[in-house]
């Protein structure tokens, strides 16, 4: 079997680095993921071009595709009278993995706020960089989400 997308060898691998890292992916799922970022038609990848290009075993793709989709960074579909399922890239992720930034942001908050409440007794100068710091994090917060309705 032939790629059916053209990709750039060392584009593909700076990203298989860099979604790895900021996905935690293991180096499979991180190529696949890497793979289909080059899907620009969306036509969608099959299994079994990611086993012959990846040159992978079936188990090892299988595993690293389930791990992707549980993840929502990719999605699959079956096209009409096939039996093949295809995968691309899930375009909500940007959304889904930014609403998880600002969750954890707004818990971290919740956290300080419950941490200065129990302790009362702070030191003047701890207490000005915990303001400094809560007020940074609810100005990303409200970046983040003016940014969120745009898309």
């Amino acid at each position: 079997m032939h790629k059916s997308i053209e990709i750039d060898e060392k584009i593909f691998q700076d990203a298989v680095k860099f979604y790895g890292t900021v996905f935690n992916l293991p180096p499979l799922a991180s190529k696949i993921y890497a793979y289909l970022l080059f899907d620009y038609e969306k036509a969608g990848i099959t299994f079994d071009e990611f086993v012959d290009v990846l040159a992978a075993s079936k188990s090892s793709v299988s595993t690293s595709i389930s791990l992707l989709l549980n993840a929502e960074l990719i999605v699959d579909h079956n096209k009409m009278d096939e039996r093949k399922r295809y995968f691309f890239i899930n375009d909500e992720y940007k959304r889904i993995r930014f609403e998880k930034i600002v969750q954890k942001m707004q818990d971290e908050l919740k956290l300080i706020d419950d941490l200065d409440n129990f302790k009362k007794n702070q030191e003047d100068g701890q207490n000005k960089k915990t303001e400094a710091y809560k007020a940074l994090l609810n100005k990303n917060i409200i970046h983040i989400q003016e940014s969120l309705n745009k898309l």
